[in-house]
């Protein structure tokens, strides 16, 4: 039946968005359908919109449509199903499979250049490195917290170490991944970025001595992992310049791994574990010492950056204070964001009695809010109409702060994975305070942030005029969906 659910979402999909012709790419992330087109004007937005399966839709250098977690990874291979079948079934056309893989790549790189600045082009490379991983991050996550709770409250003593073991092993081999994933990203050879990222967390590396230190395992972790990658990309494109054809196949991955390799263990992993190390100083300081005012402007700033899609820098940093810790504690105060957003999106619910279809994307887009996923509310209700998304931010503010707050009283705690937030963040919650105390003040928060974005967009969400022309209308819609930068990973 659940198959059965998917594919008929899929096929409710392709004809609304041009139909098999149309479709020059299909990928997914966490929550949202990538699709490429070749003709933008085929795609109907406002069906596409009222599916039920659909929370939303976001155009950025892809067409998005946001299915949710889950159900994003079931439908993408329906569709890609779907569409071949479409393709194959159909008479020869006007096109062939050669030219519309040409006019996609050609029209994905319009796009590009047309959205694209350096900086944004850098960080949809770095999260196009973490995002695949943040699956894995999610599921050895909540083993670790089970294994937490099973650990304190003394049950299951055989289980324990197994439990251990299955949650820490992905963590101690992440610098591969990120390796790997750099060098794809980077275009080079995957498996030699894996290769040269490998040499950070052998445990042989303790016998190497660095600027009259022994190295250690791990040292420099995701980020020496990302920059040794990046090196043995530029060392590897070198050789295969300058050495000769008949030699490519063993003097490139030689050097490649050999130079890089050396350069890694002799500068980059000290380097590396230096700024790491200041990355989780800084963190933990910060909370430390500004408390509810850092919290504050961390949860009332996240809503804008993820708009912007700067959030995105923020995904090695989570990541290295995991390899660091154990937990990253920035993520439940930016987790806040959400709180502020839901209770701004109740607001507007109630103050908007006549204005059906706004009211119906809200009622469909809520339950994706509890659960951390916030792109239908911020795209299709907030942002839209404009104060709603400022006083949205308040409520995270306040959010944040609230959490801020206790890490400066000591009840410091963080997330052991990235990705989830709002409830979905319960399960993930660890550090050295209680499990009770944990979940007391995460869910204080949340509570915070629901009430003042609900009080702070109910009293000054909307002038009169707004409210007047809002609920009078026939058909009052949001206004159509502005570009975000970027998936929002941690929303």
């Amino acid at each position: 039946m659940s198959t059965d659910k998917n594919r008929a979402t899929a096929a409710a999909i392709l004809p609304l968005v041009g139909g098999p012709d149309n479709i020059a790419s299909i990928a997914h992330c966490m929550t949202r359908l990538r699709i490429g087109l070749l003709d933008r004007s085929l795609v109907d937005d406002e069906a596409l919109r009222a599916l039920p399966a659909v929370l939303g839709v976001v155009e950025d250098d892809t067409y998005q449509i946001v299915l949710g977690p889950g159900t994003v990874a079931r439908v993408t291979p329906e569709f890609e199903a779907l569409v071949e079948e479409g393709r194959s079934g159909a008479a020869a056309g006007p096109v062939t499979a050669e030219e519309l893989a040409a006019q996609g790549a050609a029209l994905k790189e319009a796009r590009k250049a047309r959205n694209a600045t350096p900086f944004k082009l850098f960080l949809r490379r770095i999260a196009d490195i973490f995002v695949p991983l943040i699956p894995a991050l999610i599921g050895c996550g909540i083993i670790a917290g089970l294994n937490g709770v099973l650990t304190n409250a003394g049950w299951l003593p055989g289980v324990v170490p197994a439990l251990a073991a299955t949650a820490s092993g992905f963590m101690s081999l992440i610098a591969v991944f990120v390796g790997y994933n750099t060098a794809k990203e980077f275009g080079g050879t995957p498996i030699l970025g894996g290769a040269v990222a490998a040499i950070i967390v052998f445990p042989g590396i303790a016998k190497v001595t660095a600027f009259g230190l022994e190295l250690k395992p791990g040292q420099g972790g995701v980020l020496g992992a990302l920059a040794a990658a990046v090196l043995a990309v530029h060392v590897e494109k070198w050789c295969r310049r300058w050495v000769p054809e008949a030699l490519d196949v063993l003097v490139t991955p030689t050097l490649t791994v050999l130079v890089s390799g050396l350069v890694t263990i002799f500068g980059l992993m000290f380097l590396a574990g230096e700024a790491s190390a200041a990355i989780g100083t800084f963190a933990n300081w910060l909370l430390a010492a500004g408390g509810a005012f850092a919290g504050l402007v961390l949860g009332g700033l996240f809503l804008p950056l993820v708009m912007l899609g700067l959030h995105q820098a923020l995904i090695p940093i989570h990541t290295t204070l995991i390899e660091q810790s154990g937990h990253t504690v920035l993520l439940p105060i930016l987790a806040m964001a959400g709180a502020g957003q839901v209770g701004a999106a109740i607001a507007v619910y109630y103050r908007l009695p006549r204005n059906g279809s706004l009211r119906a994307t809200i009622r469909s887009a809520l339950p994706a809010g509890f659960l951390g996923v916030g792109e239908p509310l911020i795209y299709g209700v907030s942002l839209p109409l404009g104060r709603p998304f400022v006083t949205a931010c308040v409520g995270g503010a306040a959010g944040g702060a609230f959490v801020g707050l206790f890490n400066q009283l000591g009840l410091a705690f963080g997330s052991t994975a990235i990705g989830p937030s709002g409830w979905a963040l319960f399960p993930l919650l660890g550090g050295t305070s209680g499990w009770v105390a944990m979940l007391a003040v995460y869910a204080g928060g949340l509570a915070v942030g629901y009430l003042v974005g609900f009080l702070a967009t109910y009293f000054f969400g909307f002038t009169r005029q707004m409210l007047t022309d809002l609920n009078t209308a026939p058909d009052p819609t949001p206004p159509t969906d502005p570009t975000p930068a970027r998936e929002p990973a941690l929303t």
